[in-house]
């Protein structure tokens, strides 16, 4: 049985996450994962992705139930840990933008997979944290330390802390805190505004933005401005301009 599911239509593709009950993480579900967003590179008619989950849960995390007494075999739990780092490259390094639009708890590994995608938001039903410390489990730190601080990320390790999403959202680390139901609608809007540009200039702002993020600030701007320089003799780059001053909405074909 799949553990994702994917629409696309107008651009947009919406993944969710279906593991009843809470969404839980088991190895075939990180393959399913990784499979859907490395595909998204190869298609053109997708220029951005929301992902949410279904039910009540975005991701619980780890399925604890099913590696409760569990005996790895040799390797098994090394070939576990590299499906876990490589969901989240999956979607870091997929080609087109990533929304989060974080429905309900996201734990452990469901908090890495929120702290990989590029804009994050939120139900007013969303808790955030890492509870592996109450598991005999460690995990996801790393990922939330980028869009939480220190302070907070070793907070959420050490004690188990849920962290509300209107607390992230106070604290900015999440875009918008909205009704459940305003989720989606919140979140398309986002989407469809992003599917409106030039595929190829998103494509190039994520790359941009990822590769800068730990450089320093003299080496980021000109990795940018090198960007900016190829950019700029697409197609679309030109079309961009033309449309800019002849007062028009661009026709952007993505070359």
């Amino acid at each position: 049985m799949p553990f994702i599911r994917t629409e696309i239509q107008d651009h947009i593709a919406v993944v969710t996450l279906d593991s009843p009950p809470v969404n839980a993480v088991n190895a075939d579900f990180m393959r399913e994962l990784i499979a859907t967003f490395d595909r998204f590179n190869d298609l053109d008619d997708v220029r951005v992705v929301i992902l949410t989950g279904a039910g009540k849960a975005f991701c619980a995390g780890a399925d604890i139930k099913a590696r409760a007494g569990k005996v790895f075999e040799p390797g098994e739990r090394w070939e576990h840990n590299r499906l876990a780092r490589e969901v989240s490259y999956s979607i870091m390094e997929c080609k087109k933008p990533v929304i989060a639009a974080v429905n309900g708890p996201a734990l452990g590994a469901g908090m890495g997979i929120v702290a990989s995608c590029d804009i994050l938001m939120c139900a007013d039903t969303a808790v955030f944290g890492l509870p592996e410390v109450d598991v005999g489990l460690m995990g996801g730190g790393r990922h939330t330390q980028r869009i939480c601080g220190l302070s907070l990320t070793r907070r959420m390790m050490i004690t188990g802390d849920r962290i509300s999403g209107a607390e992230f959202y106070r604290r900015g680390i999440v875009e918008a805190c909205v009704p459940l139901e305003q989720l989606m609608p919140t979140a398309m809007e986002m989407a469809r505004r992003i599917a409106s540009k030039s595929p190829l200039a998103s494509r190039t702002a994520k790359q941009a933005a990822s590769t800068i993020e730990f450089m320093a600030l003299r080496d980021g701007y000109r990795h940018e401005q090198n960007m900016t320089a190829e950019l700029s003799k697409s197609d679309d780059s030109r079309e961009a301009m033309r449309a800019f001053a002849e007062k028009r909405p661009p026709v952007f074909t993505g070359s």
